[in-house]
């Protein structure tokens, strides 16, 4: 899949509309706690600076739900896009308001505007036209550089993009490689190939892991997705999460896997707790006898050691999804010695965004990965074998 490329845009001097992914983690205290999706889209910037373009910058934070909510302004974005670009970055106070039509006019050559959260307009998540058509007013060019939302169908990343011709678009450097390491990954992986699937839900993943398959040798399953599969086993499980209109599914994804040759495996022990708390009452337990009124929340040693080995000749690790309640220290082991063992790996280790890249970060092993994925929802759209709607329009159409 070849994307219209930025560097083949006649952007000199001109005023560029950049579509960003600036939905960061935020502490109690409104401080940013992990920067990476900004310090992602500062190769872009610079790019269109360097060309002497006045940017326009827009992005999402949070949920406002098309209301003005300042818990989610985008101003401690505005101070540490500043501390990285080295520039005034200007906040306007409103999306396509007054205020910011009046600074996006009158913005000149090499100045940066930030506009504010792009979702305190309705329009936005509604893939609104005249809303897509104000905000492409204020540029003559758009770059799309937030591959975290191009799985959504919205103004800012899909409804835009048609009041640009194929010389007016294209995609920035940083959903330039993200598209092709997953594109990549998933045609001609190094193998042994493994898939570490985990988080909390069977749903969430069930495309994903059906189109896997075909492409890897070996799945291990972890997190509360697991209990579906126990339970399908026949094994007791508890009172662990359970989608149990997913069994069916479940049995269909092992029985694939088996017809494929692919080496399917599940926890063989975990930390179970009477309740979901960090200071309930845990032991560790076999996988097939979880007591009643009990929930797993957590992969055990044994398993840990299992997947140890079975992860040990593999050439290239994909991992998408936390082993446990990560967030909770008591049930956050497993994963975080998982963790450690794939940063150790000689082979090509991918860390599929969202909770896991989250995870990676908080015990400092994010430098020791291959490539860690900016976007949880986007990279599992591109494994289920989709198109992204932000990347459709910028696909380069074979003459």
């Amino acid at each position: 899949m070849e994307l219209l490329n930025i560097k083949n845009l006649k952007l000199a001097g001109k005023k560029v509309f950049i579509r960003c992914d600036f939905n960061v983690p935020m502490d109690e205290f409104g401080n940013i706690s992990d920067d990476r999706r900004i310090r992602s889209a500062i190769a872009t910037i610079n790019y269109c600076l360097d060309q002497e373009c006045a940017v326009i910058l827009a992005s999402h934070l949070g949920r406002p739900d098309g209301e003005i909510d300042t818990k989610y302004t985008l101003a401690p974005i505005a101070l540490r896009l500043q501390q990285l670009l080295k520039r005034e970055v200007v906040l306007s106070e409103d999306v396509v308001g007054e205020d910011a039509m009046k600074k996006a006019s009158a913005l000149q050559s090499n100045e940066v505007l930030l506009l504010e959260n792009i979702r305190y307009e309705a329009g936005e998540t509604k893939n609104n036209e005249e809303f897509s058509r104000k905000l492409a007013s204020m540029a003559e060019f758009y770059i799309n550089d937030a591959f975290g939302v191009s799985h959504r169908a919205h103004a800012s990343v899909e409804g835009i993009t048609h009041f640009f011709d194929n010389e007016h678009k294209a995609a920035g450097f940083l959903l330039q490689k993200e598209i092709q390491f997953f594109g990549k990954l998933i045609q001609n992986p190094v193998r042994p190939f493994a898939a570490i699937v985990g988080g909390s839900k069977v749903s969430g993943k069930l495309e994903a892991l059906i189109n896997l398959l075909p492409k890897v040798d070996k799945v291990l399953i972890g997190g509360g997705m697991a209990f579906t599969f126990l339970k399908q086993m026949g094994y007791n499980v508890g009172a662990s999460l359970v989608e149990d209109d997913l069994l069916e599914e479940a049995q269909n994804i092992m029985d694939k896997a088996r017809k494929l040759g692919v080496k399917f495996y599940l926890p063989i022990d975990v930390v179970a707790a009477e309740r979901f708390a960090e200071d309930s009452v845990s032991k560790l337990v076999s996988a097939q006898e979880i007591p009643d009124n009990w929930m797993g929340l957590d992969i055990g040693p044994a398993t840990v050691r299992l997947y140890r080995e079975v992860l040990n000749d593999v050439q290239t690790v994909l991992w998408n999804g936390p082993m446990g309640v990560y967030e909770m220290e008591k049930f956050s082991r497993g994963s975080n010695k998982i963790a450690h063992f794939v940063a150790d790996s000689y082979g090509t280790t991918v860390v599929g965004g969202g909770d896991t890249a989250d995870l990676v970060q908080r015990i400092g092993l994010d430098e020791e990965m291959t490539f860690i994925s900016t976007g949880g929802g986007a990279s599992l759209e591109l494994l289920e074998g989709k198109i992204l709607p932000g990347v459709l329009p910028l696909i380069v159409k074979e003459a």
